[in-house]
Parts: C-alpha cells; structure tokens; sequence
C-alpha cells in the first residue's frame, strides 16, 4: 500500500518508519523542509506542499484523483485545532469519495465529526496512544469513521498499531477520538493516583527508596503498569525528591473535554475532575504534581518545567 504522512514531527515520524518497516510505500511532508528530507533519508518519497503530496500518490495507473479506483491514503499528525482545518483545506480541491484521510492527532471528537461531514473523502478520526515507546512497540489506535475505510486501511493500521489486536473501529465519526478522549481522562486519574500515593511515601513515616518501592510494586502488584514502570524510571533518573522538576504539570485539554462530556451527560466523573483541578492548582509546591509532571515525559516526552526556569 502506498501511504501519504502529513506531518513530521515525533508521532507522525514514527507512522513513516513503522509504515516502511512493514513493506509499504509512503510519500511524505512536513512544513519543516529538514523534517521531509529526513523522512526522505529513511526511505520515504518526499513532497514539497500538500498538493505535491496528493498528485505523488498513485497505484501505477496515473495519479490519485485521476480515475485511480484505488483513491489516495493520507494521514493526518498534524496539531490538534487550526493546523488539521488548514491541511484540509490545502487537500480538499484535489479529495473525492475514494479517498481516505486519517486524523492520528488529539482532535476534539465533534471537530472529527464536523470535518467527516464536511469532507469528500471517507474521514477516520484515529486516537492514538502510546507515545514515543510506540516507535518500538506500536501505538494503540481507536478509530472512527465508514467500515469500509477502516478495512481498506487495516494493513497501514497493522503496522502502525501494536499490531492487529492494537487497533480497531470503535463506531461512526468522532467516536475514535471520543474514546481517546475519555482514555486521557483516565489516564489524569491514573497518574494522580500515583501521584498522590508516592507523595505518602515520600512524606511519611519512613526513608525509603521510591525507585525500589516502584520497581517492587511492579513485579507482581495488582497496580503495576507501564506508568508504574515510568515512576521506577522518574526516580532512577531525577532522584528520589524528584530534583529540581518543578510542581507544575501542563496540558488540560483532553482532561476538560471528558469532563465538559460527563456533565453533559450526566455521568459522575469524580477522580477525572479532581485529576484535572489538581492540574489548574499546581502553583503550590506539591510532590504528586511533579511526579505527574515527570511521568508526562516519560510517556509522551512532553517538556519537563524545572526549577529556576
């Protein structure tokens, strides 16, 4: 299959590699001029626009849009908002109803739905998760959009996921990124818990070595995890107080769509919303929240506040 990648940053990196290890084509952009031509070092046709992108994707009958039944493939990582809407409208006078486009970034589930609608091409909102350890392992991929799109991209998702039990269709548009919404939701949960409970530790009654606690807990605990393990490596690397990573922990978006969508629906969400507040309040110095902090860069390598900055 021959894929085009719009979008080169570490995520959409990690499509191309995955995607040519698998034995498929990828034609690729990126605004980033060294981005593209780094992509095109490791095996990838390089574009020089998107519309360059669109008229390289063909199936050796002529190029996509031209009477090619096949239709072009294109993949989205762009940032969540603004940069997807504008990417599209650069693809929408060459898209039709052969088409498809998949969205990989943190898109609002409602923007997903509205871009479906108002696309010529089968649109799949593709939530994606994993990080950068997805570079070795393959991400987890919850997908929205027409059945038939879905299956005409499960090779690319194949290669691209931890494999075929690491992606699949979880309903019509927007429903991929709804489920990847409410998955960070519970990932806020997830990190404030332990956050919260090294915090105990750190402040209680004895000296202990957290790195040992956490690497303890995670063989054989009925809470080991991969973010457990990230806490193992948070404390290995910045010491047991954490170093100078400073109590405050950014992002919030995802976190406050799946709380706007609870009250909406009425469904309690208490430890979510709690996990969310805590982040808005993290200006007074609070151990957990730093934890939080480092793990974020453990999973996504998202930047790190640090004292003195």
């Amino acid at each position: 299959m021959q894929l085009g990648v719009i979008g080169l940053g570490r995520m959409g990196r990690i499509v191309v590699d995955r995607v040519l290890d698998a034995g498929h084509d990828v034609v690729a952009f990126d605004l980033d001029a060294e981005a593209t031509a780094a992509a095109a070092e490791a095996g990838a046709e390089p574009a020089d626009s998107v519309a360059d992108l669109y008229e390289r994707l063909d199936s050796g009958e002529g190029g996509a849009g031209e009477g090619d039944d096949a239709g072009a493939r294109i993949w989205l990582m762009v940032p969540a908002g603004d940069a997807v809407d504008a990417t599209l409208d650069e693809l929408e006078p060459h898209l039709d109803g052969d088409d498809v486009v998949v969205d990989g970034g943190n898109s609002y589930f409602e923007d997903s739905v509205r871009r479906a609608e108002a696309t010529d091409a089968a649109y799949l909102d593709c939530g994606t998760s994993g990080g950068p350890a997805g570079a070795e392992l393959g991400f987890s991929l919850m997908v929205g959009g027409p059945e038939w799109a879905y299956e005409e991209l499960t090779p690319v998702f194949d290669a691209v996921a931890t494999g075929p039990a690491g992606h699949d269709r979880m309903g019509p548009a927007g429903s991929g990124h709804y489920v990847k919404m409410v998955h960070n939701g519970v990932e806020y949960a997830l990190m404030q818990a332990y956050g919260e409970g090294f915090e105990l530790l750190h402040r209680g009654r004895y000296d202990l070595d957290l790195e040992a606690v956490a690497r303890t807990w995670n063989n054989g605990a009925v809470i080991r995890s991969w973010l457990l393990e990230l806490c193992e490596e948070a404390f290995r690397e910045e010491g047991n107080d954490l170093g100078d990573v400073a109590d405050r922990i950014e992002g919030g978006s995802t976190g406050t769509w799946t709380v706007q969508e609870a009250l909406e629906q009425e469904v309690p969400v208490p430890l979510i919303y709690q996990a969310l507040a805590e982040r808005f309040d993290s200006r007074e110095e609070r151990f957990g929240r730093r934890l939080a902090s480092r793990l974020r860069y453990g999973f996504g390598r998202h930047e790190v506040p640090r004292t003195g900055e």
